[in-house]
């Protein structure tokens, strides 16, 4: 018992351990990748704030007449240092916004700076196109700032030639703050912004600023994959990492997060933890029951042992005495209660096959007497298309299916499609006896068209809603047959808008159908044929599908009567169903 407790507590123990290990790791990762893509919206925005900025101050009529004409206009440029001044004060990540003439010398700034490494990146004057350069540093007034320069020709709205040139700053220190909130890997991961040129220009870690990526992890952007995110493992041992990557694809920039692995042990060491913990309670528990089995419980088994290896099959079982209250006395009280339960299922189980041989005997004659007349009908059927009489041939050819498919080459079960068939051919025969008289309508579901039933369940029913309901009613009727599918089971329901029933009458064919009502009752009360049929039907429903499958009758005196029962759903054939 222990090895047999504590073998699948292991193995469970080692299961959760390595897949809490694989769910954790996965989820770091999407929650990662949510992060950086996170942080990418705030760059995006950054990156499309800059651009509508350049493509006002470009298109703006002051800085296009002062650059146009043939000498600086002072009134203008200060108009427009003064508004690059509110734009850059707006904006608390743009540390300069500059525009650089191709005719004058002076360059218009929002900012004083003492120095910049700006020349180093790039000559500014042969740029042909937008671009953003690397992160450089800048001199002012409060000191050494790291930027990220966004740099595009200006060129006149009225003949598109070069005017210059127009520059927008972006303190790399305003920007990095977007990489710590919200934290990545709680807490513990690094953030880098990597441009085409696998330089970074913003990190969480400032060491790393204007470094190239394979210098600090040695063939990793090989490794990523081209798609707009991804993850995968980096490094050995203790320096291994999980690698984020989320693409900013306006401007070919990449977001790189980088997660220690050692995080994921930290979290799974909680579930090895409690793993050894549940192995060990459960083997102390294990010993004590062990224990108390062997010596409260082995001894008197072992005496019901002996009492039930001595049990004769044709007679009753023995007695077991009960002495104690205790566990092995209600065993032994239950071996007792078992033993008159089933020499009382015994003395059913005879009775029910008496029922259901009379029943067998019943729905056998309706095959055989049938099946004489089928052969006759045939017969009819063809005089009657010679004689062209089509009304005949037409009653004869229905009611000859009919009774092909009752026989249903002997098998108890047929598909509930056939049963709807079987219906058809009736409703047709009695279409001819009774024009106009009736109509039937059916509401099948589909999909259970083709599943497995008793045969002969439904057409005693819409015979009666014809015979007993609408006959007796003045004027034409409807009879509906309605099938569908609930809680794994068949619902089938027989409506008609009949003569219907008196309570008194309706409480007396409810009793006639009781599987232990007094068969001379029975006698008295179904005289007449509705009762007749729905005990059969009735019947053949409890010995085949058992007792909650009898019918249900509701019935309102001139308002019409309801029948309905309900049956497991069968996928196939199978003949030994009451096995």
């Amino acid at each position: 018992m222990l090895v047999s407790i504590l073998i699948p507590l292991l193995f469970l123990g080692s299961f959760a351990f390595i897949t809490s290990s694989r769910v954790t790791e996965e989820k770091t990762k999407l929650s990662g990748i949510e992060t950086l893509r996170q942080m990418d919206g705030n760059l995006r925005f950054i990156i499309q704030d800059v651009e509508n900025i350049s493509l006002f101050l470009i298109s703006q009529g002051d800085v296009q007449q002062y650059l146009s004409s043939a000498s600086e206009d002072e009134k203008v440029r200060s108009r427009i240092v003064g508004m690059m001044m509110n734009l850059a004060s707006s904006k608390k990540y743009i540390t300069d916004i500059s525009i650089v003439s191709r005719k004058f010398p002076t360059t218009m700034s929002t900012a004083t700076l003492y120095d910049s490494n700006l020349p180093q990146q790039v000559d500014i004057r042969k740029v042909t196109d937008k671009m953003w350069t690397g992160v450089y540093q800048v001199k002012d007034y409060s000191g050494l700032k790291n930027v990220i320069t966004f740099i595009r020709p200006l060129r006149s709205t009225h003949h598109y030639g070069d005017l210059g040139w127009l520059a927008i700053s972006i303190d790399e220190k305003a920007i990095s703050q977007y990489w710590s909130q919200p934290k990545l890997g709680e807490g513990r991961g690094q953030v880098a912004l990597v441009n085409e040129e696998g330089l970074i220009l913003s990190a969480t870690e400032k060491d790393w600023l204007a470094k190239p990526l394979e210098e600090l992890y040695p063939g990793l952007t090989r490794e990523f994959s081209a798609n707009l995110y991804g993850s995968m493992t980096y490094g050995e041992g203790a320096n291994k990492q999980t690698m984020l990557h989320f693409r900013e694809p306006s401007v070919g920039w990449m977001l790189i997060g980088m997660i220690p692995y050692d995080q994921y042990s930290a979290q799974n060491r909680y579930i090895l933890l409690l793993t050894i913990a549940a192995v060990a309670l459960a083997a102390m528990i294990s010993v004590g029951l062990i224990l108390f089995v062997a010596q409260r419980v082995t001894n008197p088994l072992r005496l019901l042992t002996r009492l039930l290896a001595k049990i004769d099959p044709d007679a009753p079982l023995p007695l077991f005495p009960t002495n104690s209250s205790d566990e092995i006395g209600k065993l032994g009280a239950s071996y007792n209660m078992l033993g008159r339960h089933i020499e009382k299922l015994k003395a059913e189980l005879i009775r029910n096959e008496a029922r259901k041989k009379e029943a067998d005997i019943l729905a056998l004659q309706a095959q055989i007497n049938p099946h004489f007349l089928y052969n006759t009908l045939s017969s009819v059927h063809w005089i009657a298309l010679m004689a062209d009489e089509k009304r005949i041939a037409d009653m004869v050819e229905a009611l000859s299916d009919f009774l092909r498919i009752s026989l249903n080459q002997g098998k108890e079960f047929y598909p509930v499609r056939q049963e709807i068939a079987h219906i058809q051919n009736y409703a047709q025969v009695q279409a001819i006896r009774f024009p106009d008289k009736f109509n039937i309508d059916f509401i099948i579901d589909d999909n259970l068209q083709d599943k497995y039933m008793l045969k002969l369940l439904l057409q005693p029913l819409v015979e009666n809603a014809l015979i007993h309901g609408i006959q007796k009613k003045e004027g034409a009727g409807a009879i509906t047959v309605y099938l569908e599918q609930k809680d794994g089971m068949m619902c089938f329901l027989v409506l008609d808008d009949g003569i219907g029933m008196t309570e008194e009458r309706l409480a007396a064919v409810r009793a006639n159908l009781l599987p232990n009502a007094n068969r001379e009752q029975k006698e008295i009360r179904g005289s007449t044929s509705v009762s007749y049929g729905l005990r059969n039907v009735n019947e053949r429903l409890i010995l085949h599908y058992g007792p909650d499958a009898g019918i249900e009758i509701e019935s309102r005196l001139h308002a019409g009567t309801r029948v309905s029962f309900s049956i497991p759903i069968l996928e196939e054939r199978d003949e030994n169903h009451d096995s």
